[in-house]
């Protein structure tokens, strides 16, 4: 399993009680002091698709638990998965739907995220550490979150280090605390929705960047429950 996710660790956590399956998850090793999942864990790359059509070698069935915007580990995945026969399944889990009073402003990439705050005031920039060097250039100020520090920090920004999912109390504080006028995300789903939540409630627009595409027909389950009757349909 390629794994980093909640849903990575809860489904490793689920095959660990199936009888004659053994799982084994692939960290990328981005995140110092990861939640590690149960079962095997190996960390670091696998050398591009030569290294993971390698690695399915020893699998039968390879399952592509990453982060909705790890788009190219899901690409390698498919391009090792169809090279090598493995059967390939995608956990993804839904994402976000606007309700009633949300403000969201959707673009396709980061870059054109930066491209659509210039010039906002300020600016919570909620999408991890990687993609901030797009707002470098970008006149406005910007509250920073991440697990791991970024590499590199717009001029005027303070850095918030912290690891989610955050109560929407706290989310609702944060952005008054610092007087936010336009929200920055991207569209992951899952349990760190209650900064949209937040926006919504103190009116503020939010820019949401879309999901990478998936690999043409590769098969994708949306949640663990999902991956599991996958699993169970496997030969043993």
């Amino acid at each position: 399993m390629l794994g980093g996710t909640a849903e990575a660790r809860a489904l490793a956590d689920a095959l660990a009680a199936e009888p004659g399956v053994v799982v084994t998850t692939s960290l990328a090793g981005r995140t110092r002091d990861p939640r590690l999942p149960a079962g095997t864990v190996r960390t670091g790359g696998f050398g591009g698709v030569e290294g993971l059509a390698a690695a399915c070698a020893d699998v039968d069935l390879l399952v592509d638990a990453t982060h909705p915007f790890a788009a190219r580990m899901t690409e390698h995945a498919a391009a090792a998965a169809t090279r090598t026969g493995t059967p390939l399944v995608v956990l993804r889990r839904p994402a976000w739907s606007p309700g009633p009073g949300d403000d969201w402003r959707r673009v396709p990439t980061t870059g054109a995220a930066a491209a659509a705050v210039v010039g906002s005031g300020r600016v919570f920039l909620a999408i991890g550490r990687q993609g901030v060097g797009e707002f470098l250039d970008v006149d406005a100020w910007f509250l920073v979150r991440a697990i791991e520090p970024p590499d590199v920090l717009p001029a005027r920004s303070e850095l918030v280090l912290a690891r989610g999912p955050f109560p929407l109390a706290d989310e609702r504080a944060l952005l008054r605390r610092h007087r936010v006028d336009v929200v920055v995300a991207k569209d992951s789903g899952g349990a760190t929705e209650a900064k949209l939540v937040a926006s919504r409630e103190l009116g503020l627009p939010v820019v949401l960047i879309d999901r990478p595409p998936l690999p043409a027909g590769v098969r994708v389950v949306d949640d663990v429950a999902g991956a599991l009757t996958v699993v169970r349909e496997q030969p043993r």
